[in-house]
């Protein structure tokens, strides 16, 4: 079974795999050295690391056919530390960041991912996909009208050419004819060489060069934590979008334990930190991507590419890969979102726009996910709190009121549940029947335990049925209505 597993994930797709993972090898140049001057380092150190984490995600990782390599939302927690101490620190930064991520594989973190809201997905994936779009402007403003016309021939390729055929994945199509049109009219238009010197020779393994001291520790430590976590959060976000993407499942927690070894590797060979790429899964996979294979020839042909064959990878014009991109930010954006605003809950849409706005207007992905996970649990919280209801009955010599609780009793309906009572009504004894109800926390324990108090302090003896196991544990050990001592105290507090 594993073997067959094995066999699928390698050669079940071998044409689908090698092309699409060429596609992606030209996608990645231009952003891999975009991303580092952006965290401001030698282009080499973005190419290296994209080849490094691609090959060994390949491998270990926990996602068939998601792309992982330098990114953007990782570049960007790097310039203060880069800027301050130097390439070195950043390449220990890199390792630690890796350790990080594999302790979060074998604290099996991954699966906290069924805590992400499908509305926070959904709003991830359109913050990324405006964000992807927004990245492609710089190289539409203050151009010629070649640069446009080059950009609306590319999309017209992409989209156009499946109509003629399929096999051969219309962006590496597009990006082959828009060079040889530039190289053959000899356009004067922006090209991969521009962006930044491509390297000459392969990684090689080098340690950083830096103190093996509490101080340094201290120096990387914050950087590598902000790094581990979102680039975590980008990569099960990712693994998410793929596994819907292609209707198959994915191993999380391996996909954690990939990325902290990709990292670690990554880090050894002068590369920065990376994680899964949304942008390059996508093209992946829309241009035929399945299986391990297209991963590893991507990281591998990204190599080759930039150290033996530079002088024509330079030549790439940027029109050509914008509009690669730009079809990744149209196919990316949930369309159907838009229309779901008028039918889905507001709860649910606000859920979706916050996650939206807060990742486009503070560039970083955490944040958004963040945002969105605290509003839904929030939003739930809320809803669930109105799911309780406290119905009493008299009995019929008038002494004796029994309560019946029925619903969810924690922090956000406590109160609700205390408002229930009457304590100014004379009664000889109280029935609080809890067999239709469950209590969550200490919040809702010390809302029955002043129930509790307030009858007995009234005259009426309290008695309690029906508490499920589970409540009664957590009301055993934290109540205080059944410890003399424990009231006493409470009340002298008073």
């Amino acid at each position: 079974m594993l073997l067959a597993s094995t066999r699928q994930d390698w050669l079940g797709n071998k044409r689908g795999d090698i092309l699409a993972g060429l596609v992606v090898a030209l996608a990645l140049i231009p952003e891999a050295i975009a991303f580092s001057i952006i965290a401001g380092v030698d282009p080499k150190v973005g190419l290296y690391a994209s080849f490094c984490i691609a090959v060994v995600t390949a491998i270990v990782g926990g996602r068939p056919g998601m792309i992982s390599a330098a990114t953007g939302a990782m570049a960007l927690l790097m310039v203060t530390l880069v800027k301050e101490h130097g390439l070195q620190y950043l390449l220990a930064a890199t390792l630690l960041t890796g350790l990080f991520q594999l302790l979060a594989g074998y604290l099996k973190l991954g699966s906290l991912m069924r805590f992400v809201s499908r509305s926070v997905v959904t709003g991830f994936v359109n913050a990324l996909a405006i964000l992807i779009f927004m990245a492609q402007l710089p190289e539409l403003t203050n151009v010629s009208w070649v640069v446009y016309a080059m950009t609306a021939a590319g999309l017209a390729i992409i989209y156009l050419f499946p109509l003629i055929n399929k096999t051969i994945p219309s962006p590496l199509v597009c990006i082959l004819l828009l060079t040889a049109i530039s190289i053959g009219f000899g356009l004067d238009i922006r090209t991969v060489g521009d962006m930044g010197e491509l390297p000459d020779t392969l990684p090689i393994f080098l340690w950083p060069e830096v103190p093996l001291s509490w101080q340094t520790l201290m120096i990387i430590l914050p950087y590598s934590a902000g790094l581990a976590v979102v680039g975590l959060l980008e990569s099960m976000m990712t693994a998410t979008i793929v596994d819907d993407l292609t209707d198959t499942p994915s191993d999380k927690n391996r996909e954690c334990k990939g990325q902290g070894i990709a990292n670690l590797v990554a880090g050894l060979f002068g590369g920065m930190a990376g994680c899964a790429m949304i942008g390059q899964s996508v093209i992946n996979i829309k241009s035929g991507g399945r299986g391990r294979l297209s991963t590893l020839v991507a990281g591998v042909m990204l190599l080759l590419m930039v150290v033996f064959l530079s002088d024509w990878v330079s030549q790439i014009p940027m029109a050509a890969l914008v509009a690669v991109m730009i079809m990744v930010s149209i196919g990316t954006f949930s369309w159907q979102s838009l229309r779901n605003l008028k039918t889905h809950p507001v709860s649910t849409s606000c859920v979706m726009v916050t996650t939206v706005v807060v990742v486009v207007f503070t560039h970083n992905l955490a944040f958004g996910v963040f945002a969105g996970v605290l509003l839904a649990a929030m939003f739930f919280a809320n809803k669930i709190a109105h799911f309780l209801l406290v119905s009493s009955e008299l009995d019929a010599e008038g002494t004796t009121r029994c309560y019946t609780v029925k619903g969810q009793v924690f922090f956000a309906s406590s109160q609700r549940f205390s408002e229930h009572f009457n304590f100014k009504e004379v009664l000889e004894k109280v029935v609080i029947d809890l067999s239709h109800a469950h209590f969550w926390d200490i919040t809702a324990v010390s809302a029955l335990d002043r129930v509790v108090i307030k009858f007995r302090r009234e005259g009426a003896e309290v008695e309690l049925i029906g508490m499920n196991e589970a409540s009664a544990t957590i009301v055993d050990r934290f109540g205080i209505h059944d410890k003399p001592e424990e009231v006493e105290k409470l009340m002298g507090g008073h």
